[in-house]
Parts: structure tokens; C-alpha cells; sequence
């Protein structure tokens, strides 16, 4: 199964922006469809988007218009940028394939008021 590795996170003030970076352990052109997910403290995980193996991508209501899923094949990396952060984004967000079930470590996001 492949393994992602995330970072970018910290702490930023409301209105702020963050680009957060998974590495993935292979090729991204061969994974089917690879999301962002985020999970607050007592919340579920949750799917904040997802890009597939043809670039469309798929937003949560939640952070559409304001966060954009990328990656760089050559660099086998997915990339979130995340703009206009509240503090309700505050979560540890984690990468994964469609139906992955091995996690990585996250990278914690903290969005001051």
C-alpha cells in the first residue's frame, strides 16, 4: 500500500493562508484518486478533497473557493493550499489514496481568531 508523508502545517492567523505537502511513497500518476482529510479534536475524519488520476478534483462545501488541490507527478507530491483560513479549519489534516486504510502522521493546522 503506498505510504504518505505530510507537513506544512502550523500556526496562522484567521484570513491567513498554508500549503500543506504530501510525498508519497510512489508515482502519484498511478494512484487513481488521492484526497486531503482533516480531523478536529472529537470530530470524525473527514474528506476535504480529493484530486483524481485525470485532475478533476472534488471540494468539501465546507472549503470550496478557498483551499486548491494540486500535484507534481515528477515530484510524486500533492500539494493543498489553503487560503482564508478560520478557525473551524483547525485540524490534523492527512493525506490518503481512495480507500486507503494505513495513515500517515498528519500535520497539525492551528487557525487563531
Amino acid at each position: 500500500q503506498v505510504r504518505f508523508v505530510e507537513s506544512g502545517g502550523g500556526l496562522v492567523q484567521a484570513g491567513g493562508s498554508l500549503r500543506l505537502s504530501c510525498a508519497a511513497s510512489e508515482s502519484t500518476g498511478s494512484i487513481n484518486r488521492i484526497g486531503w482529510y482533516r480531523q478536529a479534536p472529537g470530530n470524525q475524519r473527514e474528506l476535504v478533497a480529493f484530486i483524481k488520476w485525470n485532475d478533476i478534483t472534488n471540494y468539501a462545501d465546507s472549503v470550496k473557493g478557498r483551499f486548491t488541490i494540486s500535484r507534481d507527478n515528477a515530484k510524486n507530491t500533492v500539494y493543498l493550499q489553503m487560503n482564508g483560513l478560520k478557525p473551524e479549519d483547525t485540524a490534523v489534516y492527512y493525506c490518503n489514496e481512495y480507500g486507503g486504510t494505513v495513515w500517515g502522521q498528519g500535520t497539525q493546522v492551528t487557525v487563531s481568531s
